[in-house]
């Protein structure tokens, strides 16, 4: 587990690279995926985020969720305050207060 940091830029430093990832897929309890994350410019950090939760976790249950939030640092604050702005980290506040969990499925170049 990394060392949070204050911000989710001295966070996001400390994740391991997302070159070789196309995308990741969050898949609910019956098979089906719920949301994508794409690796394109302005999702990457979130698509950092996603893809170590699933290296520590390997699912995105409470426990994996509350970490995330705290990963996001900045970011939680402002989802919290504007639902919808952000919606991956919108994702882990509903999982972090029971809402169903998600596998994680990094989805290589």
């Amino acid at each position: 587990m990394i060392q949070l940091g204050a911000t989710f830029k001295d966070n996001l430093q400390q994740l391991p690279a997302v070159d070789g990832v196309q995308r990741i897929d969050l898949v609910g309890s019956d098979g089906v995926v719920v949301a994508s994350i794409e690796n394109q410019p302005g999702k990457q950090g979130s698509l950092a985020v996603y893809q170590y939760l699933k290296q520590v976790f390997g699912a995105l249950d409470a426990k994996a969720a509350e970490h995330g939030l705290a990963v996001f640092a900045e970011h939680t604050a402002d989802a919290r305050n504007r639902p919808g702005a952000h919606p991956n980290v919108d994702r882990l506040l509903a999982v972090a207060v029971g809402g169903d969990a998600l596998a994680i499925e990094v989805i290589a170049v």
